[in-house]
């Protein structure tokens, strides 16, 4: 008989298998490349402790023309996808895309390392951004412990983004900036890229498979062992009475793929927000004949081009 060390109970193969004793065998996301000067982009970056408490750094992105200009620039702070267990701010992945965007949309960046699941399980996440964002707003003076973020940003331009649960803890540190607001710091918009939303009843012509919605449920249920479920706000905010009312900025931009099994909750989010009392302007790119994350996969690709000029359009749009 298989030992529970060895017995699978997620496979979330190509990217993780869970075991039956609780330890996690990540299959991707696990390489680091370090911070510096990116020769093809001259964008540099480093990495910098945002909380010793819990160990956890941010890198920062800043385009070579930044030192020669006394223009302050917008910030994007980054949120890693990975569906809360996989990937870090550190990944080639994640480094190459955020070489790429600051380089276009000449910006600086901020991207979040966070603690993962199963080790640590949600809420810890969306704690681990919050705290990141406190720290980078400690800033707005001028006189906070990071000399990129005093001199270089323009925080009355700030935006938050990510892809898949990125994409989740952006939507919902907008919603608690507005009720812990913080000082000197003005949310623009927020950039969604291929969100990871659920939920427990099928929306639009959303797969209705039981084993792929069981799957989902799955990854959710690993994410975060103590949730209510598939509709718990967390995973599932579009259906709370209050949706929209609160989201602490005016500008949204979704991204979805046509092959993507999430793209349809993405369409839900900008429906229902249409709908909301929020307010404010909320645009879709649909990159057709692709999947989940295709342009991290595939950063040269036409889709993916156009969708990081479109990004860093959305970003350059909103300048006070």
């Amino acid at each position: 008989m298989e030992s529970a060390a060895s017995e699978i109970l997620i496979d979330g193969a190509p990217f993780f298998r869970l075991y039956k004793d609780g330890r996690i065998e990540r299959l991707s996301g696990t390489e680091n490349v370090p911070p510096g000067l990116d020769p093809k982009t001259n964008v540099e970056s480093k990495d910098v402790l945002y909380s010793q408490e819990i160990a956890q750094s941010v890198r920062i992105y800043v385009p070579g023309t930044v030192v020669t200009s006394a223009q302050k620039l917008p910030l994007l702070v980054y949120f890693h996808g990975g569906g809360f267990c996989i990937e870090s701010a550190f990944s080639p992945t994640y480094h190459n895309y955020l070489n790429a965007l600051v380089a276009e949309a000449k910006i600086v960046a901020v991207s979040v390392n966070y603690r993962r699941s199963p080790e640590h399980p949600l809420p810890a996440a969306y704690d681990d951004s919050w705290t990141a964002l406190k720290w980078v707003a400690s800033h707005y003076i001028g006189t906070g412990p990071e000399q990129w973020l005093n001199h270089y940003v323009d925080f009355a331009n700030v935006y938050l983004s990510g892809d898949s649960a990125g994409a989740n803890i952006s939507h919902h540190l907008a919603v608690k900036i507005t009720n812990e607001k913080l000082d000197g710091m003005n949310l623009v918009g927020i950039i969604l890229t291929h969100p990871f939303f659920w939920g427990k009843e099928p929306v639009g012509d959303e797969v209705k498979k039981p084993a792929i919605r069981a799957k989902m449920d799955g990854i959710w249920r690993l994410a975060y062992p103590t949730t209510s479920g598939s509709d718990d706000p967390w995973i599932n905010p579009i259906d709370d009475q209050s949706f929209g009312r609160f989201l602490g900025c005016k500008r949204v931009l979704v991204c979805v793929a046509e092959k993507d099994v999430m793209r349809h909750r993405g369409w839900y989010y900008c429906e229902k927000l249409k709908n909301s009392d929020w307010g404010g302007e909320v645009e879709m790119m649909e990159a057709q004949g692709e999947d989940h994350v295709f342009h991290l996969n595939k950063p040269n690709c036409p889709n993916a081009v156009a969708m990081l000029k479109k990004v860093a359009e959305f970003i350059n749009q909103g300048k006070a």
